[in-house]
């Protein structure tokens, strides 16, 4: 869970220069258009203005929340893992494209889809930001075979990553999406309607 600065003597650390930075954690759902709006605003216009005014203030996280009332959401959220494991410097590129192709994974355009071929669209968009879609399909496919042992939910590569991904989110309560924590806190004070202006001038008001 993120820290407060001004809370940063809690933290016993090695570094002689430790540096406890402002968090801003952004719970997201690759199938849900308000997580997409706040995403794009957040990526495209105010990542631009932290860099420049608070770059050594204030960090993002995204944070991947699974809805599993949107079935796909589940397989999205794995190729972004997928994406973790093999280029974890793409995976805010490779988010930017998923959203942008988000209406190819809603219910409608997936339901008569077998899994794997929905992984394999996955890796083939993963491509699209220079990650090799080989490796992220081998990540992905759920093989139609018992394991050795005869288990018949096998899973695949990403199956525990994922798993600890669901685990965090549960522990801090989030239930839908998007969801933003400052420092470890819901801010129910941001939404996914908030402009760039709305940013700025929040960003002046908590970030010091």
């Amino acid at each position: 869970m993120a820290l407060a600065p001004k809370f940063a003597g809690q933290k016993l650390v090695a570094s002689a220069q430790p540096k406890t930075l402002h968090t801003l954690e952004l719970y997201l759902d690759y199938v849900c258009p308000f997580s997409a709006k706040i995403f794009n605003t957040v990526y495209s216009s105010v990542f631009p203005i932290v860099k420049s005014k608070y770059p050594d203030k204030v960090q993002f996280i995204f944070r991947q929340q699974i809805q599993p009332w949107h079935p796909s959401s589940t397989l999205t959220h794995e190729a972004g893992v997928a994406v973790l494991q093999t280029s974890p410097d793409k995976f805010w590129d490779f988010s930017k494209v998923l959203f942008e192709k988000q209406n190819d994974y809603f219910d409608v355009n997936v339901v008569n889809e077998p899994r794997n071929k929905t992984y394999s669209r996955l890796a083939q968009l993963a491509s699209e930001v220079g990650i090799d879609e080989k490796k992220i399909y081998r990540l992905l496919e759920v093989p139609d075979k018992p394991a050795k042992d005869g288990s018949l939910n096998v899973g695949n590569a990403v199956t525990n990553d994922l798993k600890l991904l669901v685990k965090a989110a549960r522990l801090t309560g989030v239930h839908v999406t998007p969801t933003v924590l400052f420092n470890g806190v819901v801010e129910n004070g941001i939404s996914s309607s908030f402009s760039t202006s709305d940013w700025e001038q929040w960003l002046e008001k908590n970030i010091v």
